[in-house]
């Protein structure tokens, strides 16, 4: 709810699109630069506790919007510097999230279904809460939105420290911190499949997953339409990201995941290119279900393979390359897209975004022979696959 708000709002008090993409890069870019630390934060301090301080920090930051918003005296540079300290406290709050999963999980096999039953209950939220946003905007204005997400909190926090999970034991061997970011640098992308996963989830955050910062511009100036249509589309691609989760938790092993987040990778960018020649809204929420389906099997997917091979006293760095790939390059795909969106327009940015994630997808998927070489020995060792004599 609060991400349209900002989308809204700030295209409401400027009518920019490059307005749009600088305040998603305000958002976004401390992931870039914070994340490889808070990895190796994540990995020598107690993960539940830096969880409940990082959502009680949101929580006063959404008041402070919704306060600034409802007085009627919010200014753009008061969202940008507020969507910073935001993008601060997610960049240690993502990692160390994603990092939490499996200390709530006490057999690694449930691991895969844990992760993608996680994503399901995130994306209930991200179906519901644009609807909700849309129609709520148009009643009373964007500051309601801010209220309730700070409300919304107050749950999250209780939540937390309602949980009983086995005490995380940090590193006791604790060594200079710039040691440990570059043990981590080369353990993540020393591994081939690795790498090249992190790298398709870099380009799709680059030239994909900024067409949510384009939304209200597509809404308003291509299709004609008001805040509510922009709650449909963003709920058509929450409803999409739900059927993808949906789908990856009724698996039951992470064999042939790289086939599915090349089959994902594919769906997303076909969905892009889709949806830049649509003109109305109801073919546009169609193609934003396909855009959410392959967004977020793309993502849990890749999410998955990552934590299944993951050692345990990595696993925060991992996790931090991971949210860098998905969040820390959002900005400058932001920054791209507003800028190109002033220039050639919004659909031809979609269209040019799609256009090289379908080519992302097919390079990945050339070399899927390749790294099932590397994969194999890794999954005889982990009990996945049995091993051959």
């Amino acid at each position: 709810m609060q991400e349209v708000a900002v989308y809204w709002l700030i295209y409401r008090l400027t009518n920019s699109a490059l307005m749009l993409g600088l305040v998603s890069f305000a958002d976004q870019i401390p992931a870039f630069f914070i994340t490889p630390l808070a990895g190796v934060l994540a990995d020598r301090w107690n993960r539940h506790r830096i969880l409940v301080i990082t959502q009680t920090v949101a929580m006063v930051q959404a008041f402070v919007m919704a306060a600034l918003t409802l007085s009627g005296k919010i200014t753009v540079w008061q969202v940008v510097v507020l969507s910073v300290f935001l993008g601060i406290v997610d960049a240690f709050e993502v990692p160390t999230r994603q990092s939490f999963v499996p200390e709530m999980v006490e057999r690694r096999e449930d691991l895969p279904n844990a992760i993608a039953l996680n994503s399901f209950m995130v994306n209930s939220g991200r179906l519901l809460g644009p609807a909700l946003a849309g129609l709520w905007i148009a009643l009373a204005g964007e500051g309601i939105c801010f209220l309730a997400n700070g409300i919304s909190f107050c749950a999250v926090v209780v939540a937390l420290l309602a949980m009983k999970v086995k005490p995380h034991h940090p590193q006791v061997q604790r060594r200079d911190v710039f040691k440990e970011l570059k043990d981590g640098f080369a353990y993540v992308f020393g591994f081939p499949p690795v790498r090249a996963i992190l790298g398709l989830v870099a380009l799709a955050s680059v030239m994909g997953r900024p067409y949510m910062v384009l939304a209200p511009v597509f809404v308003r100036e291509i299709l004609r339409e008001g805040p509510e249509a922009l709650g449909f589309l963003m709920g058509s691609a929450g409803a999409g990201a739900l059927i993808g989760a949906t789908f990856l938790a009724s698996r039951r092993s992470v064999r042939g995941l790289g086939r599915v987040i090349a089959i994902a990778s594919a769906l997303f960018g076909a969905g892009l290119v889709a949806i830049s020649f649509s003109r109305t809204l109801v073919l546009s929420m169609t193609f934003m279900v396909l855009i959410g389906f392959g967004m977020m099997v793309q993502l849990v997917a890749s999410n998955t393979f990552l934590q299944t091979i993951a050692e345990d006293d990595k696993r925060g760095r991992m996790m931090s390359f991971y949210t860098m790939a998905f969040m820390g390059m959002v900005p400058f795909g932001s920054f791209w897209a507003g800028w190109m969106g002033h220039w050639i327009g919004v659909t031809g940015t979609l269209f040019i975004g799609g256009i090289v994630c379908l080519g992302g997808a097919l390079l990945f998927a050339k070399q899927l022979p390749h790294f099932r070489k590397h994969v194999r020995p890794l999954y005889v060792r982990l009990g996945i696959l049995p091993e051959v004599r």
